[in-house]
């Protein structure tokens, strides 16, 4: 069992900037994969990002590609995203992921969410 607790999300202004972490804890093995998923009200929950614990390699959906940033400390078993140039198209609940594979990231352990709103 793995457990996620995801934190970090606020009111932030156009343009503006929040980092998200990720406190993961339980039986975490060195291959699995840590990402982020979000919901905007009405719509589909979506990937935005993801990492692999065994190779930093990441993922990103194209919507955020060059704006958020994700990252990991190993040390603490901790993941951040960092988002940058922030708009309203990206207020969402986030949910912190962890899961064996970033194709299957989806199907692991979910966090409680964390509720980001950009204001115009």
């Amino acid at each position: 069992q793995v457990q996620l607790r995801d934190s970090g999300g606020g009111l932030v202004q156009t343009g503006g900037s929040l980092k998200l972490s990720c406190a993961a804890s339980g039986r975490i093995f060195r291959n699995y994969v840590m990402g982020w998923f979000r919901q905007a009200p009405g719509k589909e929950r979506e990937f935005v990002a993801a990492i692999s614990w065994f190779n930093g390699r990441t993922d990103y959906a194209d919507s955020v590609k060059g704006r958020f940033t994700i990252s990991l400390d190993n040390a603490k078993n901790t993941g951040f995203l960092q988002m940058n140039s922030l708009n309203p198209e990206d207020t969402a609940v986030y949910y912190c992921v962890v899961g064996s594979t970033i194709a299957t990231i989806s199907k692991g352990y979910w966090g409680q969410g964390t509720q980001v709103t950009v204001s115009s």
